[in-house]
């Protein structure tokens, strides 16, 4: 930051104490006039255009912000001070007409030169910091984060998973996983096959070839898509729920194999069950295959 930079001045404005004095309005009004005019769309002829409008934009951002401000207006204070006090040695200089008086003089100056430069040091190193401050506030303002957990979404509460800054409802993720890597599925392909069965909220495609996740408007369309959703018969897929339903949640099924194949689903053999589906899946793709 150039320390000898008249802020006010830049925008056209008063300076000093009158310039402290300035309402917010009448510097947000002397900023807009001045924009305007050395705004660079309006000075294509001049190559300092986009340099002089910067530098008008960024006198603004100190002065609307009231720290800085008045940090800045103390700054001035102490340069006027100075500038007071060295016009009045000079006139005692002019008038001195003798050593001894010189010397006194010479004797307590230093002192005082001194205090002035450290108080000036210490005011603009505070305003340095209250500049760097608000350029930071501004770099960082409107940006948004969405990202997705790296385990699964696993770490986020018992009821809702954050994808892309929205939470949703576990149990309407479906965990979407197939075989064949090259010729893998994408989110425009798994959208299309999953809207068969409801709206779809979001497709996350996972770091991990060969899987994704799946976002349904509704509980009702994810079940009504789990494991029903077989894709490409050369490459099926295997959909399964992203928060299995517990014991006391598994509909009664008619079959006794069906109720036990669903309770382990949801106990520790789920992993177990996945890839054995998934087996089974490419073994029914190939022998539709060869049938052929």
């Amino acid at each position: 930051m150039d320390v000898d930079v008249d802020h006010y001045s830049i925008l056209g404005l008063p300076t000093g104490e009158d310039g402290a004095k300035l309402t917010e309005k009448e510097i947000s009004k002397a900023y807009k006039v001045k924009a305007l005019e050395l705004h660079p769309d309006k000075n294509r002829d001049d190559p300092k255009a986009h340099d002089k409008f910067q530098r008008v934009k960024s006198s603004y951002e100190i002065l609307k912000d009231e720290k800085a401000r008045k940090l800045f207006d103390d700054l001035l204070k102490v340069k006027q001070e100075q500038q007071r006090r060295h016009s009045e040695r000079d006139a005692k200089r002019r008038r001195m007409v003798s050593d001894l008086e010189e010397r006194e003089r010479s004797a307590f100056a230093p002192d005082l030169a001194a205090g002035q430069r450290g108080k000036e040091e210490s005011i603009l190193k505070e305003l340095k910091e209250q500049v760097a401050r608000i350029r930071e506030m501004h770099k960082n303002k409107g940006k948004t984060t969405a990202s997705v957990s790296k385990t699964d979404m696993r770490g986020v509460s018992e009821e809702t998973a954050n994808t892309g800054g929205v939470f949703l409802d576990k149990k309407k993720i479906l965990k979407v996983s197939w075989e064949k890597f090259g010729e893998g599925y994408t989110a425009e392909r798994l959208r299309e096959l999953f809207s068969k069965f409801g709206e779809v909220e979001d497709v996350v495609m996972k770091k991990k070839r060969g899987s994704a996740l799946v976002v349904m408007a509704s509980e009702d369309a994810a079940v009504a898509a789990t494991g029903t959703v077989s894709g490409d018969l050369s490459n099926p897929l295997l959909v399964l729920p992203y928060q299995p339903a517990t014991p006391a949640q598994i509909p009664t099924v008619q079959k006794p194999a069906e109720a036990e194949r669903l309770n382990h689903l949801v106990g520790a053999g789920f992993q177990a069950f996945e890839n054995s589906v998934l087996e089974k899946l490419r073994k029914a793709a190939e022998k539709q295959k060869n049938q052929k």
